[in-house]
C-alpha cells in the first residue's frame, strides 16, 4: 500500500468521532480492515485508536477522575493480533437508539411520505430513510411499501404541479352518478389510511377535497393551473357551499355513512344514534336515506328532509 499524507488535525479529529460508532458496531476488526474502510494507512488507524484511550467524560473541573470516564481498548490484542476491541464506551450504550422493528415502522412511514407530491422529489426523504438504516440497533427488516390502485393518480398529480396545469378525472361520489371534473391540484394528503386530492374544481368553482380511491381516468389537460398555490384548507374543514345534515339511524347503517364527515355524534353505544354529517349537497343524503327506509332519517335541514322525502316518493311512484 502505497504511504498516504500525514492526516491535517481537523480530518483527524472528524474520523475519530466516526470510528467510535464504527468501532462499536463492528465489536471487533482488524486493523486493516478498519484502515481500509476509512481510506488510511494502518500506522494512522494504530494512531486514531491509541488516542481513543485520552477521550472521555469530562469531570469536575475538566478533567477526567477515574479510568471508566475514558475510552479504552483492548491492547493486548491491538499490540499481538492487530485487531480493535473497545472494551469501555464511556456510557455511549446507553444512549437511546431503534429497534430493528422501530426502525423498520419508520422507514414504511416515511415510504409512504415519499410518495406524496413535492415531498419525495426533494431528496431529504431518501436521506432519512438510509439514516434510520444506518442508527438502528440491529438491521431492520426489508421494508417494500405496496403500491395501491391511487398511485397512479399521485403520480398524475405530482406531474400537474411540476407542470402547473390541471387535472382531468372521473369521480363517483357516493351514490350518485359519476362526474368528469377539471381540477387545479393543491395538495395530496393521507388520512385514517385513504388518500384524498385537495384543489380547485373547475365545475363547483370552490376548493374541493376528493377520495382518491373514487377517481379514475384521471389525465393532464393542457390548462393553466390559476389556484394552485392557493392555501387549502385543514383536511375535512369546512370548505364554502358545505351543509350539515342531521340524521338519526341504527347502529347497523353506520358504516354506509362512513363517506361522510362527521360533525358529531351522540348515542355511539346505543342502537339508535344521532349525527352532524357534513356534506356538500344537502341533497346527497337522500338516496341513502331511501334506500335505508326506516333505518336512517334525516332530520334537518328542511330542505334535506324534502329531497330525502321526494325520491323517496318518486322511488316509490315507479311501483304503482
Amino acid at each position: 500500500m502505497s504511504a498516504r499524507k500525514p492526516l491535517p488535525a481537523t480530518d483527524r479529529a472528524a474520523l475519530i468521532l466516526q470510528l467510535v460508532p464504527y468501532l462499536i458496531g463492528k465489536g471487533e476488526v482488524s486493523l486493516t480492515e478498519a484502515a481500509d474502510e476509512f481510506d488510511v494507512t494502518p500506522e494512522q488507524m494504530r494512531g486514531m485508536v491509541e488516542k481513543l484511550t485520552v477521550i472521555g467524560l469530562p469531570g469536575e473541573g475538566g478533567f477526567w477522575q477515574m479510568a471508566n470516564d475514558l475510552f479504552d481498548i483492548d491492547w493486548d490484542l491491538l499490540d499481538e493480533q492487530d485487531l480493535i476491541v473497545i472494551t469501555n464506551t464511556v456510557g455511549l450504550e446507553r444512549t437511546p437508539r431503534l429497534s430493528a422493528r422501530e426502525a423498520a415502522a419508520l422507514l414504511a412511514g416515511l415510504q409512504v411520505a415519499a410518495s406524496l407530491p413535492g415531498v419525495g422529489d426533494s431528496g431529504i426523504v431518501q436521506g432519512l430513510l438510509a439514516k434510520l438504516a444506518r442508527g438502528a440497533a440491529a438491521t431492520p427488516a426489508e421494508v417494500i411499501v405496496a403500491p395501491e390502485a391511487v398511485d397512479d393518480v399521485r403520480v398524475a398529480v405530482a406531474q400537474a404541479l411540476r407542470e402547473g396545469v390541471a387535472v382531468s378525472f372521473t369521480y363517483q361520489a357516493p351514490d350518485a352518478a359519476p362526474t368528469t371534473r377539471t381540477v387545479d391540484p393543491v395538495k395530496v394528503h393521507i388520512a385514517g389510511g385513504q388518500w384524498y386530492l385537495q384543489g380547485w374544481c373547475h365545475l363547483r368553482e370552490a376548493m374541493r377535497t376528493f377520495h382518491l380511491d373514487r377517481v379514475s381516468q384521471v389525465r393532464l389537460t393542457d390548462i393553466p393551473s390559476t389556484h394552485g398555490d392557493d392555501v387549502a384548507p385543514a383536511l375535512f374543514e369546512a370548505s364554502a357551499g358545505d351543509v350539515e345534515v342531521d340524521v338519526r339511524y341504527r347502529a347497523a347503517a353506520a358504516p354506509l355513512l362512513a363517506d361522510y364527515v362527521v360533525v358529531d355524534e351522540q348515542g355511539s353505544a346505543s342502537a339508535v344514534r344521532t349525527a352532524r354529517i357534513r356534506v356538500g349537497d344537502e341533497r346527497s343524503l337522500k338516496r341513502v336515506a331511501a334506500r335505508l327506509g326506516g333505518d336512517l332519517e334525516v332530520l334537518a335541514p328542511a330542505g334535506a328532509r324534502q329531497a330525502a322525502a321526494a325520491w323517496a316518493e318518486a322511488g316509490l311512484a315507479q311501483y304503482r
